[in-house]
């Protein structure tokens, strides 16, 4: 990848704490690598500029249908996001998605997706005072109570100071852990958040480890619960080797990685059967697993009983 063009689709009245916790770690990450990696491309709903919650006007670097070859787009919202009935804008999010670039919303802007119809089929969260109305609204998505949530090609962000910790996974992603860290420091962040929400610190009380490389490899299969990570990808990501990797987590966690991963998710799968509406083949596909009926044998392998009997 020569570079990443992240759109960010500005709603008047978003908070400039959530924009800046989004940008502010991709202009860091440029500066130490020196280069341009991260290109960021400003996008208003309706006029020449957006206006945030505190008076800060945002230019517009294109405007809202231009074609343009984003690796990801952003919805930043605030305010009321209910009342947002723009269809011009929904519009083009579905011609987005369709193109399989990857969409998202941070604070309010997750709203927008699920009313533009993007979100069928993935997990997703919301700033929390939008979560009880949204799920009233739509009782067919998967709403979680967490900070953020990457499931495949869709990323959402509950706000606030949360898309720093997001930021954290993507820059992770494209380059490593340690590289990332770097950024994070570099705000002060040193206390990273996983996408579930606790402290780092409680990874560290509930599988009653500190090795460093266990729990980031941890806090990256919780990013990567539908679009799962190979043993190589994880190892890679953690800058060691795989049978360093795995030697790890069987000292610490008497498991192989991929035998923990795949617990991980099963343990995801039999959350959202037990919290939600959304069919066994829907739930099989947000938790990584090929088929329902891969799924089911797996899930009937740990639990003792299969998903159909558990939901029912």
């Amino acid at each position: 990848m020569d570079n990443f063009k992240l759109g960010i689709l500005l709603v008047d009245g978003f908070a400039m704490m959530s924009y800046a916790s989004v940008v502010e770690p991709l202009r860091a990450s440029n500066l130490l690598l020196k280069n341009s990696f991260y290109q960021i491309i400003n996008i208003p709903i309706s006029q020449a500029h957006a206006v945030s919650s505190n008076g800060a006007i945002i230019k517009a670097d294109t405007h809202l249908g231009e074609t343009a070859d984003f690796d990801l787009v952003l919805v930043v919202a605030g305010g009321d996001p209910f009342a947002i009935n723009n269809q011009r804008l929904f519009q083009w999010l579905r011609h987005l998605g369709s193109r399989g670039i990857r969409l998202g919303g941070v604070s309010g802007g997750p709203v927008i997706l699920v009313k533009a119809g993007v979100m069928k089929g993935r997990r997703m969260t919301v700033h929390w005072e939008h979560a009880r109305i949204l799920a009233e609204m739509f009782p067919f998505i998967m709403l979680e109570k967490t900070l953020y949530v990457i499931d495949r090609d869709r990323t959402t962000c509950a706000g606030g100071i949360a898309p720093l910790d997001m930021m954290h996974a993507l820059i992770s992603d494209h380059h490593n852990a340690n590289f990332a860290q770097k950024v994070s420091d570099w705000f002060m962040h040193t206390q990273i958040r996983p996408a579930s929400g606790p402290q780092r610190a409680g990874l560290i009380e509930q599988y009653q480890t500190t090795n460093a490389r266990v729990i980031s490899a941890i806090e990256m299969m919780t990013d990567h619960i539908a679009d799962t990570l190979s043993l190589s990808q994880l190892a890679r990501k953690s800058n060691i080797s795989g049978r360093q990797l795995n030697r790890l987590f069987k000292e610490n966690l008497q498991q192989s990685t991929i035998d923990f991963y795949r617990d991980l998710r099963l343990e995801k799968a039999r959350d959202l059967l037990q919290k939600s509406t959304i069919s066994i083949t829907e739930i099989a596909l947000a938790t990584g697993f090929s088929s329902s009926a891969h799924f089911s044998h797996s899930f009937a392998r740990k639990f003792g009983t299969p998903p159909s009997k558990l939901r029912a």
